[in-house]
């Protein structure tokens, strides 16, 4: 199964995909303007209230619920595995997935706000697949997406963050797996059975304050490996494009190479990461209290800044500069514990960035909980909830034994089909999408 699964992958991610994902990013981006340039304003707003405007929570509080969905495994484990399977150049694509990206992550976020609607309890519900259903008159494509959206909660929402849990308190505390895998269950549990309100409220304590605990960790890394930083950034902007020459023991252990396979992971864990093009960020922004679409789109394209074109290349560097300076270090790891090699320089080094990725971790098993569950609640109404609820929970427990290159493989898998009918409804409805004007 895993050697099919790679197959499959490897032809998915070697050209259709990249080619997809890039080509929207690139059209959205000039349809809209470049409206990335609209950033520093985004910002701006997501910490500002619009009290007059329905919706469930506030727009920092959505903001929150999508990027505890999307920082989560793939800001550390998935770059250090782009970094091991496709080099140092992986990064390069992975960060321009985010810039890009930002674009598209507008477009969906805008089309979920555009064809929301008031459920009986006078909540609100939408996301691609009423964008589908009503913007495009394409129910059968709003079923598929929401099948996928579930198969995609249980793999890159579940199963890789609580793979990634058990994995790093075993490795760096020797705490048993499935005791692990326990706790993080109920603890999870008891946060999802709250249902937005009860995600939007922890969400917007747990991250930022995890982001920026991470983020000052690794700045205190790149500043001990100053020397370095200069060529590790030419060191990713060259392999992005050409085979690099690096020190034989990084080189020989590590290193992918070639511009195919560079862009193949780096633009995969992109997606993994960021999310942009699998509309899930719609989903959550659907919810938000906002006076225009063009609003809320803002506010949570700024999520895709923050995971990717920050969070990413700030790991690549600290990876890449610790490969330059000590690449002796890395012999006797494996790919997924690159990370943790280049943690070592500063005190307790292996227990901060275990605590990192367990929060992160964490957030992204309550945000993903989210996007499923509106998803049951599309195919099966609010009575099949419960039963996803439960499913997932033990789904928590089931993927923090599972086989991480297996669950890994799977991921991907899921996050392409999960992809497809989401960029087939955006360049289906583009027209309906406004940039924002200030």
């Amino acid at each position: 199964m895993l050697s099919r699964l790679t197959s499959l992958n490897q032809f998915i991610w070697g050209i259709p995909m990249p080619v997809l994902l890039f080509s929207a990013h690139i059209y959205f981006t000039i349809r809209l303007g470049g409206i990335q340039r609209h950033i520093g304003k985004a910002v701006s707003l997501s910490v500002k209230s619009d009290p007059s405007s329905e919706g469930d929570i506030s727009g920092f509080a959505a903001l929150s619920a999508t990027l505890a969905a999307t920082i989560g495994t793939g800001n550390i484990v998935g770059v250090s595995t782009a970094v091991a399977l496709g080099g140092p150049g992986a990064i390069f694509w992975c960060w321009l997935t985010g810039l890009l990206g930002m674009a598209t992550s507008y477009a969906e976020c805008f089309l979920g706000v555009l064809y929301r609607k008031k459920t009986k309890d006078q909540t609100f519900i939408g996301g691609p697949m009423y964008a589908m259903e009503y913007g495009m008159n394409k129910k059968w494509l709003a079923v598929v997406f929401c099948f996928f959206t579930l198969v995609a909660s249980y793999g890159v929402g579940c199963s890789t963050q609580a793979r990634a849990i058990t994995e790093t308190a075993n490795t760096i505390w020797g705490l048993p797996e499935y005791i692990v895998g326990i706790i993080i269950a109920i603890a999870v549990g008891l946060v999802i059975i709250g249902g937005i309100q009860s995600i939007g409220k922890i969400c917007t304590k747990l991250v930022p304050s995890m982001g920026f605990f991470y983020l000052f960790a690794c700045l205190v890394i790149l500043i001990i490996n100053r020397d370095y930083l200069w060529q590790g950034i030419l060191t990713i902007i060259r392999s992005a494009f050409i085979r690099s020459k690096l020190p034989a023991a990084v080189a020989g252990g590590f290193v992918g190479g070639s511009l195919k396979t560079a862009a193949r992971y780096g633009i995969a864990r992109g997606l993994f990461t960021n999310e942009a093009g699998l509309g899930s960020a719609a989903i959550t922004a659907a919810g938000a209290k906002t006076s225009h679409p063009s609003r809320q789109a803002l506010i949570s394209m700024s999520a895709t800044f923050w995971d990717t074109v920050i969070m990413c290349a700030i790991t690549g560097l600290v990876i890449v500069t610790n490969l330059l300076k000590n690449p002796s270090s890395t012999e006797g790891y494996s790919f997924t514990e690159l990370t943790t090699a280049a943690f070592s320089p500063i005190p307790y080094g292996r227990s901060i960035l275990g605590l990192s990725l367990i929060a992160f971790a964490i957030a992204t098993l309550i945000g993903w909980s989210y996007f499923g569950e509106k998803a049951v609640e599309y195919l099966f109404g609010k009575s099949g909830i419960n039963t996803y609820r439960l499913c997932y929970i033990f789904m928590i427990f089931l993927g923090s034994i599972m086989s991480l290159k297996l669950v890994w493989e799977l991921t991907d898998l899921v996050n392409a089909l999960m992809a497809i009918p989401n960029l087939i409804c955006l360049l289906a409805l583009r027209k309906k999408i406004q940039a924002y004007k200030q």
